[in-house]
């Protein structure tokens, strides 16, 4: 089935797409986010955007699934199968959105994409619940009706989920990190850590209802929070924050904006935030306040005063009173025994980061009972920093850094 991809040339073994290795390529530039969170969720926005997913609803996609017959998540599907999914995909997306799409060209390099997280050997099979997986993270949807769509697909008849399933579930999200060379920061490629964490908020049942799987993902879980990341990196997009960085001197501030809690007047925009950047003499303190939309009057007069708050407070205090940063995982090599199917083939950098997992064990040693310290948290695979925080209902996030 290879000629039938387009990307496969004679006497040459090329699987990715021409455009596919360009947008690979310019990735690159997104590796100077010394977050990982942040780094992961930006360079899936580029390539949602590249495959036109960002246009894709997710009824859209349910539709699909449904006239071709791709509902039983653990059937296996071929090549061919895939390639009729998307092309109805695509056609489906320029017939409703009265949008001209280049369909051959979007079908090669969707394919080309999920070939490379689900099946990096080629063998030209990937689980619908794979295809699935792929699609429904990248498409345009409310990311909370994204968790209910994901877990339905891996409920039995009562709605209920066993932790086999759940397993399922969770092995071919973290694929999607795991294709960009993320994997360690998100705990690793072994995701039982996460299944009994999330069956905790259900003791002692066998099963989990949605509710429960909600609860759960509220609280952002390391080994799936790039996701929430990517819907809030596609929010700050369109935002402009009427006010002045600190360091680069840019105003009005585009996308993310960064507000100190201990200091008055302290503004930073997401590229020197995300990368680290300062000015001499000018040392940024933590607590802060994420914002992902304008603020408004109320939040601005909450953030005075929990600044004049902070303020009289001393390091002591902070020590002890650390923020809440994500749901953390245990080890990343933890457990030889597990229900989790085997990973995909490894990727030529495969080698690299299992590397890196493997010296990442050696410094972690998670209780999956509560929130870590700061100091003890999974380090980045290439960096010394990951950046942590909480979900807010009013569309700003506390941080702080590991």
């Amino acid at each position: 089935p290879a000629e039938n991809l387009g990307f496969h040339q004679a006497q040459t073994t090329c699987w990715d797409h021409p455009k596919m290795t360009e947008l690979y390529q310019a990735l690159a530039d997104l590796n100077n986010i010394k977050f990982s969170a942040y780094r992961t969720a930006m360079k899936l926005r580029r390539v949602q955007k590249a495959l036109r997913l960002d246009l894709v609803a997710q009824s859209s996609l349910a539709e699909v699934f449904r006239e071709q017959e791709l509902q039983q998540g653990e059937h296996v599907m071929d090549v061919v199968e895939m390639i009729h999914g998307l092309t109805a995909l695509y056609e489906r997306l320029e017939e409703e959105r009265s949008v001209l799409v280049n369909i051959p060209l979007c079908v090669d390099m969707c394919l080309n994409w999920l070939l490379n997280v689900y099946d990096s050997a080629r063998n030209g099979k990937m689980r619908v619940l794979s295809f699935q997986m792929g699609l429904v993270s990248l498409c345009n949807a409310d990311v909370q009706e994204k968790y209910k769509y994901l877990f339905r697909q891996v409920s039995g008849p009562g709605g209920l989920t066993d932790q086999r399933h759940l397993s399922l579930l969770l092995h071919e999200a973290i694929q999607i990190p795991r294709q960009l060379g993320e994997v360690a920061a998100f705990g690793g490629s072994n995701v039982e850590p996460s299944v009994r964490s999330c069956f905790r908020l259900a003791p002692g049942k066998p099963a989990i209802e949605v509710s429960h799987f909600l609860e759960w993902m509220s609280l952002e879980p390391q080994s799936m929070v790039w996701l929430p990341v990517l819907h809030r990196v596609t929010a700050a997009e369109s935002t402009k924050h009427q006010a002045k960085c600190y360091i680069c001197k840019q105003c009005p501030i585009k996308g993310f904006r960064y507000r100190s809690l201990k200091q008055f007047n302290v503004d930073i925009c997401q590229t020197c935030f995300l990368t680290g950047r300062s000015t001499k003499g000018k040392k940024l303190h933590y607590p802060i306040m994420e914002y992902y939309t304008p603020t408004t009057s109320g939040e601005k007069m909450r953030d005075f005063a929990k600044t004049l708050k902070n303020k009289f407070r001393s390091k002591q205090y902070f020590t002890k009173h650390p923020q809440r940063g994500y749901l953390p995982v245990q080890s990343v090599l933890e457990a030889e025994a597990s229900e989790t199917p085997c990973s995909s083939p490894k990727l030529p950098h495969a080698d690299t980061h299992s590397r890196i997992e493997h010296y990442a064990s050696r410094y972690v040693n998670y209780p999956a009972t509560h929130i870590q310290p700061l100091q003890q948290r999974l380090p980045c695979s290439h960096h010394s920093l990951t950046l942590y925080s909480s979900p807010r209902p009013d569309r700003s996030i506390d941080l702080t850094v590991l």
